[in-house]
């Protein structure tokens, strides 16, 4: 997992070079691409003037510095167009926010359908939502599902496939069971009242058990 160009660009374009520190929306001297103080090295004052060129350095080594932060806490494989949103994320917000907001566990279930509609939720600043935020946080959404077919878990599949297959194997018992039912009576020479009720117990005792195995395997579905 690394930050791609299509991450960075995304940094870049939303929040833009500034040469001369300013305070952003809740008040934090910032200076070149959103650069603050709690990103380390140059401490930003109000006097503070920087170059693009310094500006596309700092940039380099507080993406590094953010990446580094966040890659323990991811504990599925990701793709770098997917990685390079959550940086950003991380970016925006500050490491400790990702480490405990929902798109980190939705990402760490392997969620992935979930996470747009996580990140959409972070898009307010001292109270306020900002449509800048919005439109960064939809942004991001693009990135991170740009290629969700790729390594990690789409808890969408899952379920599918975990409900599909008991349903063919008790459908298969059940049927394997009737037919062994039927060559036991008639092998008995019963009558065809007796096979009939015979035949019913049979019916309803496999729809009773596969009843029971859907209901488990949709709150196990429901756990995730």
């Amino acid at each position: 997992m690394k930050v791609n160009q299509k991450g960075i660009d995304l940094i870049k374009r939303y929040e833009g070079f500034r040469r001369q520190a300013y305070r952003d929306a809740v008040g934090v001297w910032t200076i070149g691409y959103g650069h603050t103080s709690r990103a380390g090295a140059p401490k930003v004052t109000a006097k503070l003037k920087i170059t693009r060129a310094e500006g596309e350095e700092i940039l380099k080594r507080d993406v590094a510095k953010f990446a580094a932060e966040i890659a323990p806490l991811i504990n599925v494989p990701l793709s770098d167009d997917q990685f390079s949103a959550l940086v950003s994320f991380a970016y925006n917000t500050g490491p400790a926010a990702f480490a405990s907001s929902s798109v980190l566990r939705m990402v760490n279930a392997g969620r992935f359908d979930a996470v747009p509609n996580r990140l959409s939720l972070w898009v307010k600043a001292g109270g306020k939502t900002l449509k800048g935020l919005v439109r960064r946080r939809a942004a991001e959404a693009a990135l991170f599902t740009a290629s969700t077919a790729t390594p990690g878990r789409a808890s969408a599949q899952r379920p599918e496939a975990a409900r599909g297959k008991p349903v063919g194997r008790s459908t298969t018992v059940m049927a394997a069971l009737a037919s062994t039912i039927c060559g036991l009576f008639a092998s008995l020479g019963a009558r065809p009242g007796v096979l009939v009720s015979g035949l019913l117990v049979v019916v309803i005792l496999a729809a009773s058990g596969w009843i029971v195995r859907e209901r488990w395997l949709k709150s196990r579905h429901e756990g995730v």
